[in-house]
């Protein structure tokens, strides 16, 4: 019991140092704005700590964050394993062939306007199918190893993606519109010079929420057939096992995956639109 309260205690003062670093002098500094979510994230493991093994919490139910890290450690290589198969292979190849296909679909779109109207609703209504429902259709279509999970990810990726350019490519003004062809450029110049990157923020947006939507099908994937390797697989079998610490590693890798990948998603969305309102100081 003696844990727990020291728990609430680290909570208290960490919850004081927070409000003090967020409302200082510094707080729009990098530093700040770093050690703010750094503090919050590691007061949030230390309570979990201290609560899980003050209040002997059975593994089964909530293991403690040091059994988790013992296991990722232990267990590195099969993570790793697991890592290359669901996301470079399966989530990230179905990513970049699903934003790619919608970005490509979207400009056909935008130059027949009967495309237009027609895709759209399907996509929206494509978008609404549960992937439990999809999922196993595409592992019996593509087999039970990566080209199943990333025809999953393609599905799942490209209607949002399609959806998003085609309203960034309808963005730009008429008048911007009128002005180009004043300057005597085709539909292809207005379309490079002037709307593709009026759409670049939409764009951007699609690519955003599509890291998670990747990751998650390809996780989700792996539970209706993969072979004996995969973030999805070993968490399947880890709950059968009752190998919750196992459970919660793979979890962490999958957190780490998707964080650095919307992460560097974010970072070039500030190099390309650097332009945009978004990102002035």
């Amino acid at each position: 019991m003696t844990l727990v309260i020291f728990a609430f205690v680290l909570w208290a003062a960490a919850w004081a140092l927070n409000a003090q670093l967020a409302n200082g002098p510094g707080r729009n500094g990098a530093v700040t704005r770093l050690a703010v979510p750094l503090i919050f994230g590691a007061t949030l493991l230390g309570m979990w700590e201290l609560i899980v093994r003050g209040l002997d919490v059975p593994m089964v139910i909530l293991p403690a964050p040091s059994v988790i890290a013992e296991t990722f450690v232990a267990r590195f290589g099969t993570l790793w394993e697991d890592f290359v198969q669901t996301f470079l292979k399966g989530a990230l190849s179905g990513y970049v062939i699903g934003c790619l296909a919608a970005v490509g679909v979207a400009i056909v779109a935008d130059r027949f306007a009967f495309l237009r109207r027609g895709l759209l609703p399907v996509g929206n209504f494509m978008a609404a199918l549960p992937i439990v429902g999809t999922a196993p259709i595409l592992v019996m279509w593509f087999g039970f190893d990566w080209e199943s999970k990333a025809a999953v990810v393609v599905v799942m990726v490209f209607f949002p993606m399609l959806v998003n350019t085609v309203a960034g490519l309808a963005d730009t003004g008429a008048m911007q519109r009128d002005l180009m062809r004043t300057y005597g450029a085709s539909y292809w110049q207005g379309l490079v010079k002037l709307r593709l990157p009026a759409a670049m923020p939409f764009i951007f947006n699609g690519l955003k929420i599509s890291t998670t939507l990747a990751l998650i099908g390809a996780i989700v994937a792996e539970f209706f057939g993969s072979p004996i390797r995969g973030v999805g697989f070993r968490i399947s079998t880890s709950v059968g096992q009752l190998a919750l610490d196992m459970v919660w590693a793979e979890i962490v890798v999958a957190a780490l995956a998707g964080t650095l990948f919307y992460g560097a998603i974010t970072a070039l969305e500030t190099r390309v639109t650097f332009w945009h309102p978004s990102h002035r100081s």
